[in-house]
C-alpha cells in the first residue's frame, strides 16, 4: 500500500472518515498527507466542523 496519497485520495479518506473506522494505516495516511499539505488540512477542519454542527443540528428541540 503506497503510504503517500494525492489530494482527492485524502480528502475521500477523511469523508469516509465519517461512514466508517478508519484503519491504523488510513489515519497514518491523512496524518502524513496533512503534515505536507496545508488545504488537505482545511479539508479536514471543514469536515470536523460539519460533523459537530449536524450532530448539534440534530439535538436541536424547537
Amino acid at each position: 500500500m503506497k503510504f503517500l496519497r494525492t489530494c482527492r485520495e485524502v480528502a475521500a479518506l477523511v469523508s469516509e472518515r465519517e461512514d466508517r473506522a478508519l484503519s491504523a494505516t488510513e489515519r497514518a495516511v491523512i496524518r502524513a498527507h496533512a503534515f505536507i499539505c496545508r488545504r488537505c488540512t482545511k479539508w479536514e477542519a471543514q469536515v470536523s466542523f460539519m460533523r459537530k454542527s449536524m450532530k448539534a443540528w440534530g439535538n436541536y428541540r424547537d
